[in-house]
């Protein structure tokens, strides 16, 4: 066999049973649990002050028994505090944009580069991608991990690259109707923005080259998937990852069954746990999704707190389980006069709206003592010149079915096509404007 084929070939440990599973799992925590307490100060003291040490993990179950590590606590090291190994082993350095402080910053020695470069291989092939391919990366370059995650992947699998990056909009769909690409990576959101150029352009969105798009770094729906591959004729496909772990290529969803992302369980050991007590929960049960690295060796997560809220499934495609779509975040979660309501479930209410396109932006303000909360969301070009009538319509039937769905009211404002801004990262859903308590 060819190198070429071979890279479109499965791992045997896709493959492997449970039991095996486990044992390389256990094996990989043990090393990973050893190397952060001796050579991170900060899971040494956490460690000490929780009561336990490393060689207290004698099965997968005692990692319950150590202490989580939250976005806080790389931030009170930051910037460097968190690294297991000495700055000349360190090749790359990536960081969040730091919105709500500090940002989080990531390391990775050469060794981790080629892991990440593996698992996002594995990635791209699992959701259909292969070494013959030409993928169209529209993943911002830079600190953000998803342009250079998705590069190096398209390239270990063998598949020739379009390092676009984010923005430009108009000059992407220029190269995607002239290189012909086969495969696109981008945050869903841009990809309807991409398709709103297309059409812009005068072109049929469903006529270009394109029959897969990988898409992830925001929380999308199974409306939203709908949307884009009605729109565009390609098969949508979960990408999921997070600087802090690795980046893009912790879990993918498998074009075999599109049913939930699998997660690489030889590299990332998932958790989900109650939000509020931390207990851990079983399988199938919903929670907080929490992550150990058990191959990472510049900056080892030891139970770390990913913040979004889903479920562990049983595999399919693959043996390795699944997670199921992530329903929002326990930190983004708006609480409205009493009642929590996520992003993602006004999002699926609009998508009911057959007027309406998935453009919105919630904004929350204060009225006296009583919350507010609005949508702004956009009308599909389709639907542009409806009448000032027609739109009160159609304000309406949305007010209508966030108060059925979510048990709160809006004030649904409908406004023109391109009045909400596009974003070419994590679309920005929420502007909180309530006082600081």
């Amino acid at each position: 066999m060819d190198a070429t084929r071979a890279n479109d070939q499965l791992e045997p440990i896709e493959k492997a049973g449970r039991d095996e599973l486990s044992a390389l799992q256990l094996a990989r925590l043990q090393a990973t649990l050893l190397h952060a307490y001796t050579t991170v100060p900060h899971y040494q003291r956490k460690f000490d002050q929780a009561g336990v040490h490393p060689r207290d993990c004698r099965s997968l179950a005692d990692l319950a028994k150590f202490p989580f590590t939250t976005k806080a606590d790389l931030r009170e090291n930051y910037p460097y505090g968190m690294f297991a190994v000495p700055m000349q082993q360190i090749v790359r350095i990536h960081a969040s944009s730091g919105t709500t402080g500090k940002p989080t910053v990531v390391g990775y020695s050469r060794q981790d580069i080629d892991t990440w470069a593996n698992v996002m291989a594995r990635s791209m092939r699992a959701g259909g991608i292969r070494s013959t391919d030409i993928v169209h990366v529209s993943f911002g370059y830079g600190l953000f991990t998803g342009g250079l995650g998705a590069h190096y992947g398209g390239e270990r699998l063998g598949a020739a690259v379009i390092p676009f990056g984010g923005g430009q909009t108009e000059r992407q769909v220029q190269l995607i109707v002239d290189f012909k690409p086969d495969a696109i990576m981008a945050t869903p959101s841009y990809m309807l923005a991409i398709a709103d150029e297309i059409e812009r352009q005068g072109t049929d969105p469903r006529s270009t080259s394109l029959r897969i798009g990988h898409f992830g770094a925001e929380p999308w729906t199974d409306s939203m998937r709908k949307q884009i591959e009605e729109r565009l004729n390609i098969q949508a496909l979960d990408l999921y990852g997070l600087s802090e772990i690795i980046g893009p290529g912790v879990a993918m969803e498998c074009i075999e069954t599109k049913d939930g992302p699998t997660i690489w369980e030889d590299h990332f050991l998932p958790e989900i746990i109650d939000p509020v007590s931390g207990a851990v929960q079983a399988d199938g049960e919903p929670g907080e999704l929490v992550f150990t690295t058990l191959t990472k060796e510049a900056l080892p997560m030891i139970r770390y707190r990913t913040r979004d809220l889903t479920r562990l499934l049983p595999g399919t495609a693959r043996s390795m389980r699944r997670m199921a779509r992530i329903t929002g975040r326990s930190d983004d979660m708006l609480i409205i006069r009493g009642v929590n309501v996520f992003p993602s479930q006004i999002e699926e209410r609009i998508l009911t709206v057959a007027e309406l396109a998935p453009h919105y932006v919630i904004e929350v303000s204060r009225e006296g003592a009583l919350d507010r909360m609005d949508v702004l969301v956009e009308l599909k070009p389709l639907h542009a010149k409806l009448s000032a009538t027609e739109r009160n319509v159609v304000k309406g039937k949305l007010e209508h079915a966030v108060k059925a769905y979510c048990g709160v009211t809006a004030q649904v404002r409908i406004v023109d096509v391109g009045a909400v801004e596009r974003s070419v990262g994590k679309a920005k859903r929420v502007i909180d404007k309530r006082p600081k308590i």
